[in-house]
């Protein structure tokens, strides 16, 4: 029997996967939580062989679940479920320790069917996400401005930018006029976002 935890913080979904997946003979449904908050203690009580995770749409929240996961329950496999199709969280989805990714418009039978494969250690992953995730088109930005992007997206003023990548603050100042320039955003934050979805970052 496949021991499934199920995180997504919509309700209609989480219950609605619950009750498809009562259904299948090998898999029972341990645990359905709103959040990954406390998925290890609760993971470590309930010894969940896969987990079913919701991946917002900036990642972090799936990820740390899976992190938290491997740490405590390393047998534990992952099948993240996304709507996202922005090819740098995919991308970002696709490299972690995350061993299966599906779209949300999967069919249900193909969830149990990705679960059994993830609980007998293979990787399952949507040839969709796949194809977006590597057709990334060349970037307009140049690495040095893309370094200053990956500093500013973390809420770093210009001086930390410049401290950390041994830059003049002018010249922080001038690679992120050029970053807004070209990808029209309307501040330093914005132009990290659209990087990041664009999968230049």
């Amino acid at each position: 029997m496949i021991r499934v935890m199920l995180i997504d913080d919509v309700l209609l979904l989480r219950t609605a996967l619950a009750a498809v997946l009562s259904n299948e003979i090998d898999i029972k449904v341990v645990a359905d939580l709103a959040s990954s908050d406390d998925v290890a203690p609760i993971a470590e009580a309930l010894r969940p062989d896969v987990a079913v995770i919701d991946f917002d749409p900036r990642g972090c929240a799936a990820l740390a679940a899976a992190r938290a996961l491997g740490l405590v329950m390393p047998g534990c496999g992952v099948l993240a479920l996304t709507s996202v199709r922005p090819a740098g969280p995919v991308r970002r989805l696709l490299a972690s320790t995350v061993q299966g990714v599906l779209g949300k418009d999967t069919e249900p039978c193909q969830v149990a069917q990705a679960i059994r494969k993830v609980a007998r250690g293979d990787r399952v992953i949507d040839p969709a996400l796949a194809v977006a995730a590597m057709l990334v088109p060349q970037g307009p930005l140049t690495p040095r401005e893309l370094d200053v992007l990956r500093v500013a997206a973390e809420g770093e003023p210009t001086a930390e930018i410049a401290s950390r990548l041994h830059l003049s603050c002018g010249t922080v100042r001038n690679y992120i006029s050029s970053a807004l320039r070209k990808t029209g955003a309307r501040n330093r934050l914005e132009a990290a976002r659209i990087a990041d979805d664009a999968g230049w970052l």
